[in-house]
């Protein structure tokens, strides 16, 4: 049987999304709901495939089913496509399964030659409407299908206004349009060598073909990228017959929604023009009305009321705000698409509760209305959009952690706090952040760094302090002794000001305007429905009470990632910590941590009072310890006088600790076994301030221990032998006991491999998946920005493996580990602490599989709850 692969709007509808796209699978729901639509047909996203694994050719098979719908379009609207007379003439439009508004082409006016133009102005006694379409779809048929550059064409048109003293194009005459016709077909011969195509057939087939193309144009490339829609989907066209705007004062155009997408409030909002064509309300050649205006418009009676009316049929028939666009042809009104309207954050919210208030959906439908990443909108600043509108970016890299941030630049951490400490905003600016940057990024607005990848560490701990963060920006030339960059061909100078977009990576030279998050009233009643829904937990990654607190205001159920290494970046704690690493005997070591463990069981013990009963989960020491050595002669030479020794016998032992590959190297639990008085401390410190916070506050705290990078069971079980001796004298000494676990983080391919042997002594695994990612690609996340680029251009990655969780390969050690987990202990409890445990199709992934929880960044936990009931729902939707 041969397939199918044109299809009329009669025969669809709005269950064949997936093969006719969204526009033509809604062109076709519209036309069985008896909505007057312009009638055409839907090349499906079949052929779409079809036409890129065939060389990028229209096949004939598909030619020949264009040919009989045709043939079916000239039957029912009485015209005949080229004909001279009664010219049908046909719009080519894009339509993917998800909406990409603007991201590929269109084409209007399709079939216009010589004859049928004449054709054109005969029938409508309007010579002039017909020139300015031919005019339209000359310039439009050569910019988008064959590459000819648009602003060859829009001089021309500027030149004859400006001639003609007249400040819009309907102010021209039909004689104009006629010379400015001649003058665009003069520009694409000089252009392309050979006259403006004339036969209709021809021009339709290019323009397929120009769609089917426009699927890999840049723009189409990073929106799929940004909203994580394959490129596998591919296209569907759609050909409708042509309907009017600018046939004279009884027709227009407009573009309308059913409710104001903007604030959610429940009026209908938009823009139309009297006799325009829709490419003039998204151009802005001329000035829109605002849509309420249409009510007293003289020429047009009665349509506001007609649309009103088809406007609510389609919002009750689709159970959400609708995006239409809208013809009316001498008085009659057509619709030519409707689409589920994009919204901000707020207004989604609004709009879905009002929607259940309203009776028209449930609570389950409600949550899968709003995108849950939207809600970092919610979460973090946002630039003010009438000064963006004018901010031209100086560059773009990775979108790391989102808001908006604007200050001025400082390049190191101490200057950074410095300038914050005196009033100033602050954008701080490295190659690459590490721990001890951490001081300085917490002042900071926003962080912009020249290396790294979407989990790199300026990103990761961006995140979890709700700080904008671009990443990766590999065009800036970096002086940091000069304290300058270079971007975009300028120096910025530190005291200089730039600007952040963490939400889509755009870097601005100059300082813009930011406006504070706001959780609007719907949100606690919205959220709430998600908690009814989802079985997952939801836990946070937070080192600090703070961060501890706002994850808990954000819906957080627990603790699933304490970092410990963070705590010791702090002023007073350092050198303490540097001196325990430069030690050259264990007893050295041992006094130098029993500096730092009134400090440690401080942290732990304000961790337990903000979390209350919740379960903590605390790591082990994980970086490797080169990361918090000196690094100037000033704090060699303090250090040096601390200890007792001389600044060169610390250097030397300094550089021993620096590894070629610090990733894979002395790090994790590889710490606890070779030092394993780092690991005593650190637990009496957990468990002893565990035991003062019960006693003070009647907390049951129950901690997890969790042991960083283990790969092998014998490694788990020594550095659980430690826990477990060391708990033993610590309870003894206290006189008081209390419940704790000891778990590990499944990181390392082989540990995934060998669940069913560490779940033996592992009360519960957690996946670190950042470094889970590293290791199953071989990819190091600090240097995957430059190597990533070639891949996604060249089409090996749709976007950065290390960004969402790669479900195939780094999911199936997932599902291993899970699976032999549970067969050794049945009740082990498995979470997810990398930075994935905050992205919505992982979440979905983690709830597939069975995990407990998963663990985000705080302003990350609300996105994840709603991602959690979104999972939940799907999955039950999918057992029916």
């Amino acid at each position: 049987m041969s397939v199918k692969y044109v299809y009329k709007f009669s025969e669809g509808d709005a269950s064949m999304r997936n093969l006719l796209g969204g526009k033509g699978s809604n062109l076709a729901e519209m036309t069985k709901l008896g909505l007057p639509i312009p009638q055409g047909f839907i090349i499906t996203t079949e052929a779409c495939a079809l036409y890129n694994s065939t060389g990028k050719v229209l096949a004939e098979s598909i030619k020949k089913e264009i040919d009989e719908n045709i043939v079916h379009l000239e039957k029912i609207s009485g015209k005949k496509f080229g004909d001279s007379a009664n010219p049908l003439l046909v719009s080519v439009r894009s339509g993917a399964r998800a909406s990409m508004p603007g991201m590929m082409d269109t084409v209007l006016n399709l079939g216009l030659n010589d004859d049928a133009v004449e054709g054109l102005a005969a029938l409508s006694g309007n010579p002039k409407f017909a020139y300015d379409s031919y005019r339209r779809f000359i310039m439009m048929f050569s910019d988008v299908v064959i590459g000819v550059a648009k602003h060859k064409f829009e001089r021309v048109l500027d030149d004859f206004k400006v001639k003609r003293g007249v400040k819009t194009d309907i102010d021209l005459s039909a004689d104009d349009f006629k010379e400015i016709v001649a003058t665009f077909k003069r520009i694409y011969k000089e252009d392309q060598g050979k006259d403006f195509p004339s036969d209709a057939k021809e021009q339709l087939y290019e323009a397929i073909s120009a769609v089917f193309r426009s699927w890999d144009n840049p723009r189409a490339f990073v929106y799929r990228r940004m909203n994580d829609i394959p490129y596998e989907w591919g296209t569907a066209v759609n050909v409708q017959s042509m309907v009017f705007g600018n046939l004279g004062e009884t027709s227009g155009t407009g573009v309308v929604f059913s409710r104001d997408v903007a604030t959610g409030e429940n009026v209908i909002y938009g823009e139309y023009m009297v006799n325009a064509q829709g490419e003039d309300v998204v151009a802005g050649i001329r000035t829109p009305k605002a849509f309420a205006e249409l009510k007293s418009e003289p020429t047009l009676p009665g349509i506001y009321d007609e649309f009103v009316a088809y406007a609510k049929k389609l919002e009750k028939h689709y159970k959400d705000v609708q995006d239409m666009e809208i013809t009316i042809e001498n008085g009659k009104l057509y619709f030519l698409q409707t689409r589920n309207a994009k919204r901000t954050a707020h207004a989604a919210l609004k709009i879905a509760v009002d929607l259940v208030n309203e009776g028209l959906i449930t609570h389950k439908e409600a949550l899968t209305k709003v995108d849950a990443k939207q809600l970092d909108q919610l979460l973090h600043p946002t630039f003010d959009p009438a000064a963006l509108k004018s901010a031209k970016p100086i560059g773009k890299a990775l979108p790391a952690s989102p808001g908006a941030a604007a200050g001025k630049v400082y390049f190191n951490a101490e200057d950074a706090e410095t300038a914050a400490s005196a009033g100033e905003r602050v954008i701080l600016v490295r190659l690459e952040t590490s721990p001890e940057d951490i001081v300085g990024m917490a002042v900071s607005q926003g962080i912009l760094t020249v290396r790294g990848g979407m989990t790199s560490h300026a990103a990761v701990v961006a995140r979890g302090m709700g700080r904008c963060c671009v990443s990766g920006c590999e065009a800036i030339k970096m002086n940091e002794a000069q304290k300058q960059f270079e971007l975009g061909g300028k120096i910025y100078k530190e005291g200089d000001y730039i600007s952040l977009d963490g939400s889509t990576g755009n870097i601005y030279g100059e300082d813009i305007p930011t406006t504070k998050a706001t959780i609007s009233g719907s949100f606690s009643e919205f959220m709430s429905w998600a908690d009814e829904v989802r079985t997952l937990k939801v836990r946070t990654n937070a080192d600090t009470p703070k961060d501890a607190r706002a994850a808990i205001e954000f819906g957080a159920e627990g603790i699933g990632l304490t970092r410990t290494e963070h705590m010791f970046f702090e002023e007073d704690r350092i050198p303490k910590m540097r001196k325990m690493i430069l030690s050259d005997t264990v007893e050295e070591r041992k006094a130098a941590l029993d500096e730092l463990l009134p400090y440690q069981k401080a942290d732990f013990v304000g961790i337990y009072e903000a979390m209350g009963e919740r379960p903590v989960t605390i790591r082990l020491l994980d970086p490797p310890l080169h990361e918090f050595l000196p690094n100037t002669d000033a704090e060699f030479e303090g250090l040096a006088k601390d200890m007792g020794k001389s600044v060169e016998e610390l250097k030397v032992k300094s550089k021993a600790l620096h590894e070629l590959n610090p990733m894979m190297g002395h790090r994790g639990c590889r710490l606890a076994v070779s030092y394993p008085e780092i690991a005593e401390m650190q637990t009496r410190a957990i468990l002893e301030a565990a035991i003062e916070v019960k006693k003070a506050k009647g907390f049951d705290v129950i901690p997890e221990i969790m042991i960083p990078l283990v790969g092998d069971i014998k490694e788990l079980r020594y550095v659980k032998d430690i826990i477990d001796q060391t708990a033993k004298t610590v309870f003894e000494a206290a006189g008081s006991s209390l419940k704790y676990h000891v778990g590990t983080m499944i990181e390392i391919p082989r540990a995934a491999l060998t669940a069913d042997k560490i779940a033996k002594d592992a009360e519960f695994f957690s996946f670190g998946t950042n470094d889970l990612t590293q290791m199953a690609y071989g990819l190091s996340r600090d240097d995957a920005g430059r190597i990533l680029k070639d891949y996604i251009d060249k089409n090996i990655y749709e976007g950065d493996p290390t960004a969402k969780l790669d479900q195939e390969g780094v999911g199936e050690l997932m599902k291993i580990a899970v699976e032999k987990g549970r067969q050794t202990r049945p009740d082990i409890k498995l979470g997810i602490c990398g930075e994935h445990g905050g992205d919505p199709s992982s979440i979905e992934f983690c709830h597939n599989i069975g995990l407990n929880y998963v663990s985000c960044s705080p302003y990350r936990v609300p996105i994840a709850r709603l991602a959690a009931a979104q999972a939940a729902i799907r999955s039950l939707e999918g057992k029916k």
